[in-house]
């Protein structure tokens, strides 16, 4: 494969954010006849299933030392974020999560500054004023600005844009020595048995009472194998072929096909929407703008 070509990487990057944009409506598709519960379990258990053979083809690389992170990889990066992503969709629209995902590298930024003690520009910490300034509107929902009217649904997607920083500089500090496919092979073979657990103390004879429950996992299908496992190995690829920085230029792709399904869907989109999102695209771009060392991004 040409991952050194510029051109490849940019049609990776295009890819990836058609993948994960798309996340968002499979997640409410498989929400019609799953529980929220049920639906992220699915997902993270479908991804380590596929993953398994890297997994155990790279435990010769599994070091002590590198445990810890791996937990933080799998449980703080992956599998919590998927059942919030998954419990706050019951409420929102999926584009409107798509939006809230932008959020992700300017958390980023900011638990490198505070806890990884990451060099960082004004024009940054601009980025990251405007950028919650545009999510506090979402998150409002068009409602008077009162605390009574926040959307905790929504707020539950940026705690996980918030693990996805932890996580993302979690792994540039302490795994910078493994691949993308060891980190993310390895990382997911701790999550797949706490899934098939937890999955085993559901009841699903509701869902099998629901005529198309085929169709909605399916749904779960797609987003376990293609927008979970695949698309963590293409980023965690591109990341080290190209440069943290570019490959944390595909959220600002990400809300566009969000966005796109949300439509096709029948979802409503407002003006305040478009204006908050383009405030939170505007905080990742100055966010993002200079080169910060020790960071990166991780959308859905």
């Amino acid at each position: 494969m040409h991952w050194n070509k510029a051109w490849f990487q940019f049609l990776i990057l295009l890819l990836l954010a058609f993948i994960w944009g798309s996340s968002f409506i499979l997640m409410k598709i498989g929400l019609k006849s799953f529980s929220s519960e049920q639906a992220a379990g699915i997902r993270m258990l479908l991804a380590s299933l596929v993953l398994l053979p890297y997994s155990i083809k790279n435990l010769k690389f599994l070091k002590k030392k590198d445990v810890k992170s791996l937990l933080i990889a799998g449980f703080i990066g992956s599998f919590i974020p998927a059942f919030l992503f998954t419990k706050a969709q019951t409420q929102i629209d999926s584009a409107l999560a798509g939006m809230l995902n932008s959020l992700t590298p300017i958390f980023t930024l900011a638990i490198g500054i505070l806890l990884h003690k990451t060099k960082f520009k004004w024009l940054q910490v601009t980025g990251l004023v405007i950028g919650l300034i545009g999510a506090l509107g979402l998150i409002t929902s068009g409602k008077e600005l009162a605390l009574g009217n926040v959307n905790s649904h929504a707020l539950l997607i940026v705690l996980a844009t918030v693990f996805y920083g932890i996580n993302i500089n979690e792994i540039k500090s302490k795994l910078s020595h493994l691949t993308g496919i060891q980190i993310t092979s390895l990382a997911f073979f701790f999550t797949g048995p706490a899934a098939l657990i937890y999955l085993a103390t559901t009841d699903f004879e509701p869902v099998l009472q629901s005529p198309n429950w085929p169709i909605h996992f399916l749904a779960l299908v797609a987003l376990g194998i293609i927008g979970t496992a695949l698309a963590m190995l293409l980023m965690n690829s591109l990341i080290r072929y190209s440069s943290a920085i570019y490959a944390s230029s595909v959220t600002y792709i990400i809300p566009v096909f969000a966005v796109f399904w949300g439509v096709i869907d029948g979802e409503t989109i407002t003006i305040l929407h478009l204006t908050c999102m383009a405030c939170i695209l505007l905080g990742v771009y100055l966010t993002n703008k200079k080169k910060v060392s020790r960071v990166c991004c991780k959308p859905l």
